[in-house]
């Protein structure tokens, strides 16, 4: 059984950082581009940040660039989401999610993922 499970999420000032983290069991997570997705109430899921399976590549949508950084330990099967500086506009849940890639590669639209984990709420106020 897959699973995919975030924690890090959270109550946080405009200025401050949070870390999450999304652990995968059930799949064998070296060979799985990964993102974080993030979806406010009313709007479509967008693909915050991904990574290629052996982390070579990065992706990040144009409003985290500079203050959000992704990251993966494969020998822990873990994700991460460093983000920084966080802004109002950050507020969202967000999810960790997979799919099977080769290397080199990831995919920007949330429809390309196949495995989801249950979302962790992070909200941002001034």
């Amino acid at each position: 059984q897959v699973q995919l499970v975030e924690s890090g999420g959270g109550l946080v000032q405009a200025g401050e950082s949070l870390r999450l983290s999304c652990a995968v069991s059930g799949l064998t997570f070296s060979h799985y581009a990964m993102a974080w997705v993030r979806q406010v109430p009313g709007k479509e899921r967008e693909v915050v940040s991904a990574i290629s399976r052996s982390a070579g590549l990065t992706y990040y949508t144009d409003f985290v660039k500079g203050r959000f950084t992704i990251s993966r330990d494969n020998a822990k099967n873990t994700l991460y989401l460093q983000m920084s500086s966080l802004k109002l506009e950050d507020t969202a849940i967000y999810y960790c999610a997979a799919t099977g890639a080769s290397d080199g590669t990831y995919y920007r639209l949330s429809r390309d993922y196949k495995y989801w984990g249950q979302g962790t709420q992070v909200t941002v106020s001034s």
